[in-house]
Order: C-alpha cells, then structure tokens, then sequence
C-alpha cells in the first residue's frame, strides 16, 4: 500500500506510520516541522494540514489509504481553549477531505475520532450505533469531523473509516494517566495520588496494538471499496476491556514502587466520563485476526523503556 500521514511527527501517526513502513509499505508523512522526527523511517514532506492545499502533494503521491493524524488530543486544552480546538480538529480535518476531494485520487481516509464523542453512554460496553452526546469540546469537535466526513462521504464519494479510539498509551507519550501516574510511583513522594475516587473505568489499548488495528482495518477497507459502494463506516479501535483507574495504578505501583500509598482525592475533572468500555463487535467482525497485548505486558513494556531513558 501507498500511505500517506498526516501529522507524521505526533504520537499515533509517527506509530502507525513506523509500523507501515517495517511492513513493506511505502510510507509519506506530512508535518508542520522541517524535518521528520527521529526514527522515521518513510518519505517526508513539509506542510500544514491546517491550512496548506494539499491536493497537489495527495494528486502526486497518488495514496491508497491516508491517515489523518495531524489534530488535538486533550480534553483540558479544548475546555481552556475551544475555538483553537474547533480550528485544529474540526477545519483541518475539513482542509483535509476538500484537498482529497480536489485532488482528483480515491485514498481510503482513515480518520482517529474518539470516544469522547459519546460522553457518558447510557450503557457499556458502548457500541457504534449508541448516540453522540458529548461532554466536552474536545467531543463535540470530533462529533464535528464525524459529520463533515459523512457530507464528503455522501456528497462527493470520498472513502472514509472514522476509528473512535478509546484509552491509549505508549511510551511516547509524555502526558496522561499512565505517564503520569509512572512519574508520581518514580519520584520522591511516598504517596501517589488519583486526581478522582478511582473506581472510574477506561479501555486501555497500547499504541502499538492501535497502530496493528489501523493497518488491518486499512487492509480491509482497501479490500471492501472494491466490492461495496458503502462509503462510511464507523468502529470503535479499543481492548473492550474496562480497567479501574485505581487498579491501574496498583498495576503501575508492582512495577515501580510496591512499598507506596496510593490515595484518591475525589475530584471530578471537567469533560471526563465516569466509565468506558467498547463494543469491539464489529472490529473483531473486521479484522478478526487481530489480537492485543495484555495490558499487563503493555504497561511492563512502557515503564522498562521509561526506566531506561532516565537511566
């Protein structure tokens, strides 16, 4: 395959696009910096999704499946900056599908949504017929590229697979729950601290077994506009595995620090759920292939890489 990224240089795009490439497939990112970032292991080319006509860079690369991973992650950033996330998310997203759609190619659209999208679901495991209802910016924008990917979809034939991803992690990730628990069990303090009660849940997935997901599901697509005039299609990418945030960090805690204290402070933070968990009826449907890591070994994973960096 011919795969061409966005936001080549973030977290979930330098990840799907590094396992592409040691794939055999021939890889393009895109990013706002001048060069790609280290460990890159595809073709590169300068510009911003946001703003810049990429249909001259889709019309000569001519993709077969583009990944579009340049946007925001972060819910506290949306609710302090809305309208910078609306502009992020939202229109690049919409540059982006205009730039395919003037581009004159066909490429399978893969775009990463979130479970955001649903807030708080009336039920779990959460399916993708459930209703959008989200609780924060960062949900409502990508409730938005949901819905402008439908328009391009059903008014100009442009592919696309929206992939809510639920709880994700990775040793690249400097920021969230994981990172941030890791860094309290690893530092001085003898007692670690849950910002919630810590009977929240999360569907945690590795951003290597997300990374597999997108590929297969690109295979699939890739297969699926051969045979199918259906344009849209959405499934969630997660572990369907609920995890307490208070076992995670016990979790955490075997692995850094056994002898500290973990304690909750019962803070609800804005835009945040009490409970997720996929349905991932239709993934398996999809690519039934396709297998996780425990997430066990996936957290022993990113603290022996974490605990070798600070070496």
């Amino acid at each position: 395959m011919r795969i061409l990224i966005t936001g080549g240089n973030g977290f979930v795009g330098g990840s799907f696009g590094r396992l592409a490439a040691r794939a055999g497939h021939e890889v393009l990112g895109v990013g706002r910096a001048s060069q790609a970032a280290r460990g890159w292991l595809g073709a590169y080319a300068q510009a911003d999704a946001a703003s810049a006509d990429l249909s001259p860079l889709v019309r000569d690369f001519a993709p077969d499946v583009l990944f579009h991973a340049a946007g925001t992650a972060s819910v506290a950033a949306s609710i302090n900056a809305p309208l910078q996330d609306l502009r992020a998310s939202a229109l690049t997203f919409a540059n982006l599908l205009d730039s395919v759609r003037r581009s004159g190619t066909r490429p399978v659209v893969l775009f990463p949504s979130s479970a955001a999208v649903y807030g708080e679901p009336a039920t779990l495991p959460v399916a993708e017929d459930a209703p959008a209802s989200p609780i924060s910016p960062y949900g409502f924008h990508k409730a938005a590229c949901e819905l402008v990917a439908r328009e391009y979809a059903d008014c100009f034939g442009v592919r696309v697979a929206v992939c809510r991803l639920f709880s994700l992690f990775g040793a690249a990730q400097r920021r969230l729950l994981v990172w941030e628990l890791y860094r309290q069990f690893a530092g001085a303090g003898e007692t670690v601290w849950l910002e919630g009660t810590g009977d929240e849940t999360r569907d945690y997935l590795h951003v290597d077994d997300v990374a597999s997901a997108l590929l297969a599901l690109a295979d699939t697509q890739l297969a699926a506009r051969a045979t199918s005039g259906a344009n849209f299609i959405t499934v969630n990418v997660a572990s369907g595995e609920a995890t307490r945030v208070a076992d995670l960090a016990a979790q955490i805690r075997a692995l850094v620090a056994p002898a500290k204290e973990i304690r909750a402070r019962g803070v609800a933070r804005p835009g945040d759920p009490r409970a997720w968990r996929a349905d991932i009826t239709r993934l398996r449907a999809l690519i039934p292939g396709w297998q996780p890591a425990p997430l066990a070994d996936s957290l022993a994973r990113c603290v022996a890489r974490w605990r070798k960096e600070s070496d």
